[in-house]
């Protein structure tokens, strides 16, 4: 009896041990955007450095609406990270603009990326030089209910245009792209890091500009919207695009629900900025993500899984 006694517990022993050497398979899905914007190949990026970095982590990026349905996913257990803009984030938490009465109170921040340029993009036989110049205009606004959406909104508000004043076209970049070319619509608002691979695609085949967003109408809207900072497109990041363009800008970043581990949020922030080069050959923009500004505009409380980590950082 003693020796089968002996036997169970050498047995138990040797399974315990396996099992300590088999990591725990975490599976993540990342909720980005679509393929002409910045954030699906970040999320690729972002999916292989966790999965490299992380024994047991099975990571992959989905395309999606954006923002706003980035966060439904969310709430819906149906992404485990999203990237969402700062300003889309804070009207979720708190139940605000397209969230009203549906407030998401268990999303938290993980970082801030780097800022999303809020771009309006006209062809250069347009002659539209201004937001002023929208009005009777057919205008593709964002898909509905979308971060884009919101900006071109509080954009157009703040020059005193409304819906009623232009025709609004509820397009993703992609179909802005397309219907920009063939001449459908006559401006398109395109929030995303710069440059945008859809507008880019506008550029290959047609002569385009940048309507510029000026200091009054950039200030009218910072005191409505602390969201939006002001920011520049540097000359040539688009071709035929010559000079330096004024506009306004919000924050990309990373959202998560509670139920995400701590410690694995750690390794995750962790090996996010060990990788700044494998980000920055993905897009552009990758070079913006930094630990040092991680934490810049920053609209939701952390997760403790980050706040951890950023307090070990410091």
């Amino acid at each position: 009896m003693k020796r089968i006694t002996l036997a169970l517990v050498a047995l138990a022993l040797i399974m315990a041990v396996a099992g300590c050497g088999a990591p725990k398979q975490t599976f993540v899905n990342i909720a980005s955007g679509g393929t002409g914007g910045t954030y699906y190949p970040l999320a690729g990026a972002m999916a292989n450095i966790w999965q490299d970095a992380i024994k047991g982590m099975n990571a992959s990026a989905q395309t999606t609406g954006a923002s706003v349905a980035n966060v439904n996913l969310l709430r819906e257990e149906k992404a485990d990270v999203i990237f969402v803009q700062n300003d889309i984030a804070y009207y979720a938490v708190n139940g605000l603009e397209m969230f009203k009465d549906k407030a998401y109170a268990e999303m938290r921040g993980m970082a801030t990326l780097y800022p999303e340029t809020c771009q309006l993009i006209v062809l250069s036989s347009s002659g539209i030089k201004s937001v002023a110049d929208l009005r009777g205009k057919k205008i593709a606004v964002g898909a509905a209910g979308s971060g884009v959406e919101a900006n071109a909104r509080q954009i157009m508000a703040a020059a005193n245009i409304t819906y009623a004043d232009i025709q609004p076209q509820y397009l993703s970049f992609n179909e802005a792209s397309s219907n920009l070319k063939d001449g459908n619509i006559d401006a398109a608002f395109i929030t995303a890091g710069h440059p945008t691979a859809a507008v880019q695609d506008i550029a290959a085949s047609k002569g385009i500009s940048v309507v510029p967003i000026g200091d009054d109408l950039a200030a009218k809207l910072m005191s409505q919207y602390p969201f939006y900072t002001k920011t520049s497109i540097p000359a040539g990041t688009y071709p035929g695009v010559d000079s330096s363009v004024n506009t306004v800008a919000v924050k990309a970043m990373l959202a998560i629900s509670t139920k995400l581990e701590a410690a694995t949020v750690e390794k995750m922030l962790q090996s996010l900025f060990d990788s700044n080069d494998r980000l920055s050959a993905a897009h552009k923009m990758g070079a913006m993500v930094k630990l040092a500004t991680a934490r810049d505009g920053m609209s939701l409380p952390l997760h403790t899984g980050a706040e951890k980590f950023y307090g070990k950082a410091k």
